[in-house]
């Protein structure tokens, strides 16, 4: 696995026709003991990959239902470490494309060649870091070019185009596209500019262009994730999973990806 197992997880879901879905969820929420079988329920119901969240006391993308996740998954005794060692337990039993959502405090207290060698051990295939922007990437570069992890930028709807082009060129994986201004939480609308700014990245990128931010319903699933290539939901998904309400996840994800017979 690795950053060519994601891209290609991505367009294959297109190539069929269909658009690719990546469920955020927090890692160890409730507990760590619960996500192998959060996993295997989130690829059942076709899932394209999933972005797996490291909890973090202090993280600075996420609105209020990610930091109780979080905050559950600390109680819950969730560490990097319990992850890693979690995940290489069962990863062979897990076919889709996992990618680590983290900020770069726990990855420097964990030691960042550590981390980056437990990431390959444990078969993650790429990672996101909101706060390392582009200019700051050769704080990790010499520990990421030693694996096959993918590197997934994110791009705002307020980046210039200079910008847009550099980004586009630089992620790995796929383009991870803000498509509001602010923290992750569902929002009831979407951003008018969201067409002209998703047909820019899709301009620019040689990856999929995926869109994330404020997605909570199977019609925003659809109507977001007809202009690039799929989307990613995360509060919501988060909020669903610690309610229970999984036939609703299933609904959400089918919304992109089609129901089983489509597939």
């Amino acid at each position: 696995m690795g950053k060519k197992q994601l891209q290609q997880a991505i367009e294959k879901v297109v190539e069929r026709g269909n658009k690719a879905f990546i469920p955020y969820i927090m890692a160890g929420d409730p507990d760590l003991s619960h996500l192998k079988e959060q996993l295997l329920f989130l690829e059942k119901a076709g899932a394209t990959a999933v972005e797996l969240g490291i909890p973090f006391s202090d993280p600075v993308a996420d609105g209020p239902t990610i930091q109780d996740a979080g905050q559950r998954a600390l109680e819950g005794g969730a560490t990097v470490k319990k992850l890693m060692e979690t995940l290489a337990s069962f990863r062979e039993e897990v076919s889709i494309p996992i990618v680590l959502m983290t900020y770069i405090n726990p990855l420097f207290k964990y030691g960042l060649s550590h981390f980056f060698k437990d990431c390959q051990t444990a078969g993650v295939d790429g990672i996101i870091i909101p706060d390392v922007p582009l200019e700051q990437r050769p704080l990790i570069e010499e520990h990421m070019n030693q694996t096959d992890l993918a590197l997934i930028q994110l791009v705002t709807l307020t980046s210039p185009d200079h910008r847009i082009e550099r980004l586009a060129k630089a992620s790995e994986g796929f383009l991870y596209a803000v498509t509001v201004t602010g923290i992750t939480g569902a929002r009831s609308a979407v951003s008018e500019n969201l067409e002209s700014f998703i047909y820019s990245l899709k301009k620019h990128s040689s990856v999929p262009v995926m869109a994330g931010f404020g997605i909570s319903t199977p019609e925003q699933v659809k109507e977001i994730s007809s202009l690039g290539d799929g989307v990613i939901v995360g509060s919501r998904i988060v909020d669903l999973l610690h309610q229970g309400k999984r036939e609703e996840i299933t609904q959400l994800i089918e919304a992109a990806v089609g129901t089983p017979a489509s597939r």
